[in-house]
């Protein structure tokens, strides 16, 4: 449920896989500390994969929210009136913005874990950024409602 004056939300959680992965991390640095003896195997298990799960938690915190005055994704906020056209974009479209066609001064909320976006012009002819790209698993709901949100 959102809160209020909240008109979309999402968390670009990282996947399932990645937590297996920091399972594994921690696993992994017990064994190098194998050979110091049983207290640093346990250590090196305990410490490894709370880092591990630190480092996968913060990059899987990104949000993006719709607010009735601003747009707000990762640390950019942008106030409506600013944006302008609201491309949504297929995996293979997003693939292209976030390689051979991206602007260096873009603004990217982009995790390559998800495969969709969208890319919002900006028309404030002060910002120099060009655009943002958007990760998002829900490319045509974000679209819809920055469109009904600027009227």
């Amino acid at each position: 449920m959102l809160s209020p004056g909240v008109l979309y939300d999402e968390r670009l959680t990282a996947p399932r896989s990645w937590w297996l992965i920091t399972a594994l991390f921690g696993v992994c640095t017990g064994l190098v500390l194998f050979p110091l003896g049983v207290l640093p195997l346990l250590g090196g298990l305990v410490v490894g994969t709370a880092l591990a799960a630190a480092a996968v938690s913060s990059y899987g915190s990104a949000r993006i929210r719709v607010l009735a005055d601003s747009l707000v994704a990762g640390d950019a906020r942008v106030p409506l009136e600013a944006l302008g056209e609201v491309r949504v974009l297929d995996a293979e479209e997003a693939l292209a913005w976030r390689t051979h066609r991206a602007d260096p001064r873009a603004y990217m909320l982009l995790r390559g874990y998800v495969p969709t976006a969208v890319r919002v012009e900006v028309a404030d002819p002060q910002d120099p950024t060009p655009y943002l790209y958007l990760s998002t698993r829900r490319p045509a709901e974000l679209a819809g409602v920055l469109e009904t949100a600027r009227r």
